[in-house]
C-alpha cells in the first residue's frame, strides 16, 4: 500500500579543493559544525546547487552528491540537498541524522520537511506528520510542503484536512505536479464534486487523470 502512496509523490560547479564531509564528531547531532543558519548563498555557491538540482530532477542522485561534495558546504540549502540524497541513494540513517540536526540547530522549516519525508520512509508515519506540520507552520507558501503535508494527512484518514493543503499546494503551485492527482483523490474521498468540476475548470484536469484518481481514492477506502 505505502508503496503505491510513494508513487503518488514520485508521479522532489565551480573547481576548488575536494571536500570531504566532516566525520560524526564534529557534526552537533548531526548537523555539520561550520553550519551557518541564516548564511547567504553566494553567486558561485548558487551555480553549483543549480547543477545539482538539474541532476537531482534527472534522478541523476549519485552524480549530484559528488558534485555537493566537491565544495565546502556551509549553509541550511547545501544541507538539506545533502540530506536528500543521502535518503535518494538508501542512507535513511545518515539523512535522519543530518535533518535532525539542522531541526536541532536551526529550526529550520527545510529540515522538518526533510525529517518528514525520512520518517516516512521508515513507516514511522504519525512522526513524519509531526515534523510536516511544523514545516507547514514555518514555511506556509511552499507548495511542495503543503502537498507532502496534505498527503499524510491522506494516509492517516483526515481527508477534509488534507483536501484543505492540497488545495492550497494546487494554487501556490499553478497546478504542477503530484498534487494533481492528490487533490482529485481527496475530493473523491470526501465527495467534493464541485471541487473535482474546479479542478476541470481552472487546471485542465482530465478525464485519464480522473480515472486514476478513483483508482487510488479505491486503494485508500480499503485499507480505513
Amino acid at each position: 500500500m505505502r508503496a503505491i502512496m510513494f508513487g503518488i509523490m514520485a508521479a522532489l560547479l565551480a573547481t576548488g579543493c575536494a571536500y570531504h564531509p566532516p566525520a560524526s564528531g564534529e557534526r552537533v547531532n548531526g548537523a555539520p559544525a561550520e553550519l551557518t543558519c541564516n548564511g547567504k548563498i553566494q553567486p558561485e555557491e548558487q551555480v553549483q546547487l543549480d547543477r545539482v538540482d538539474t541532476l537531482m530532477a534527472r534522478e541523476h542522485n549519485h552524480a549530484a552528491l559528488a558534485q555537493l561534495e566537491a565544495r565546502r558546504m556551509s549553509t541550511v540549502d547545501h544541507w538539506v540537498r545533502y540530506g536528500q540524497l543521502q535518503a535518494s541513494t538508501g542512507r535513511l540513517d545518515e539523512a535522519e541524522r543530518i535533518f535532525r540536526g539542522l531541526v536541532d540547530q536551526c529550526e529550520s522549516g527545510q529540515g522538518h520537511h526533510g525529517l518528514g519525508m525520512v520518517l516516512l520512509k521508515k513507516d514511522d508515519v504519525m512522526e513524519a506528520l509531526k515534523h510536516l506540520k511544523k514545516a507547514r507552520e514555518l514555511t506556509p507558501a511552499s507548495a511542495q510542503v503543503r502537498n507532502d503535508y496534505g498527503y499524510v494527512l491522506l494516509m492517516v484518514g483526515r481527508y477534509q484536512d488534507a483536501s484543505y493543503e492540497l488545495r492550497t499546494s494546487m494554487e501556490l503551485g499553478d497546478g504542477q505536479g503530484p498534487v494533481r492527482q492528490n487533490l482529485a483523490v481527496a475530493y473523491l474521498l470526501t465527495e467534493n464534486w464541485a471541487g473535482l468540476q474546479w479542478m476541470t475548470q481552472e487546471y485542465d484536469f482530465n478525464g485519464e487523470e480522473r480515472a486514476y484518481a478513483e483508482r487510488l481514492a479505491a486503494t485508500f477506502r480499503s485499507v480505513q
